[in-house]
């Protein structure tokens, strides 16, 4: 007798499964991020139409917003900003620029930007802006700025004044520059501390003042008080909102080394009604005799004697650490004294 119970044959749901499955998947994450490119150019639009109010032009050639599936990247041929705000007419313009956040990182942004960077700035000014990499780094929470991080490889600036000849040129190997909100002053000043960091730097107004012809490095740290005030670039509107409210560096540290020489130095700069660098510096130096052409021996021991004895809030500390201290570094009026000697440089041109 045989055997007449039909065969059941399995249903092939669970082979075809995982590929249906994969389907839906690619597709939903396809909306997702069509989503997010969208919204990306509808945030950019709205930027460029804000600031347009303002009366600062952007124009980003050939603007892409690309990176499926998995990052958003924006995009231009070249970037051009445009302010005439401020009476003579502000540009920049910059090479090609791209920005990328990863999809599941929207608040890490990566900016990569080729040089160089032209300038043209109030008073018939020029400067040239120009590195070997550029790589920058944002950090933001919700909306809010968490901290900012540019590295330039090998930056060349080159400023042309009319009337001044030559134009003066600053190069280094290297140069950093960090900000972040200060935890304790942040909510009550808009308080942000900054790093700034340059490696084996040629800077002509260093000879003027010491000499000696060897490469320079720079340690600055500093708090910006009222920084919200830049929450929307750094421009001339920026910069007379950051005045008018009282904004300043806090320089806490600053160290100069060229050679044999070593400078440190703490104070408060502002801007003037003028718009011109203003404000009071302390400092102290060791390995060098002369500043523009003054003893530094004779000078120290002749405005001591004359003011008592009292050459800077952190001269007792500085000697202690074998530098000699110096009168006060004065920013007044667009010129720079050191004690009551004003010093043989450029005066200081307005910002803006």
């Amino acid at each position: 007798m045989s055997d007449t119970t039909p065969v059941r044959r399995h249903g092939r749901f669970w082979l075809y499964a995982p590929f249906v499955l994969l389907a839906l998947l690619a597709a939903g994450w396809s909306g997702i991020w069509g989503f997010a490119r969208n919204k990306v150019d509808q945030e950019l639009d709205a930027g460029i139409a804000r600031e347009a109010r303002a009366g600062r032009s952007w124009t980003c050639r050939e603007r892409s917003v690309g990176g499926y599936p998995f990052r958003i990247e924006v995009r231009c041929a070249s970037l051009t900003l445009t302010s005439s705000r401020w009476g003579d007419e502000v540009k920049l313009d910059a090479g090609p620029a791209v920005a990328i956040a990863q999809v599941w990182t929207p608040g890490h942004i990566i900016l990569q930007m080729t040089g160089p960077m032209l300038a043209n700035l109030p008073q018939a000014r020029k400067a040239v802006l120009d590195w070997k990499a550029l790589s920058a780094s944002l950090h933001l929470t919700g909306l809010a700025f968490e901290r900012f991080s540019l590295v330039l490889g090998e930056p060349v600036l080159t400023v042309t004044e009319p009337g001044q000849g030559a134009a003066e040129t600053w190069r280094a190997a290297a140069a950093e520059a960090h900000l972040r909100p200060n935890p304790q002053r942040f909510a009550s000043e808009g308080t942000v501390d900054l790093a700034i960091s340059a490696k084996g730097g040629v800077l002509p107004a260093l000879e003027v003042l010491i000499g000696n012809g060897q490469l320079a490095d720079l340690d600055l740290q500093a708090s910006l008080s009222r920084a919200l005030s830049f929450r929307r670039g750094f421009n001339p509107d920026a910069l007379e909102a950051w005045r008018t409210a009282g904004g300043g560096l806090d320089v806490t540290k600053l160290v100069l080394t060229k050679g044999p020489t070593r400078l440190e130095a703490t104070g408060l700069v502002a801007l003037d009604e003028a718009h011109r660098p203003a404000g009071k510096v302390s400092a102290a130096i060791a390995g060098v005799d002369r500043i523009a052409g003054i003893k530094v021996g004779g000078l120290t021991a002749g405005l001591g004697a004359l003011l008592g004895g009292r050459l800077g809030d952190s001269g007792q500390s500085n000697t202690a650490a074998g530098l000699s201290p110096l009168p006060p570094l004065v920013l007044r009026e667009g010129r720079v004294f050191l004690g009551p000697l004003r010093l043989p440089l450029q005066p200081l041109p307005p910002l803006y």
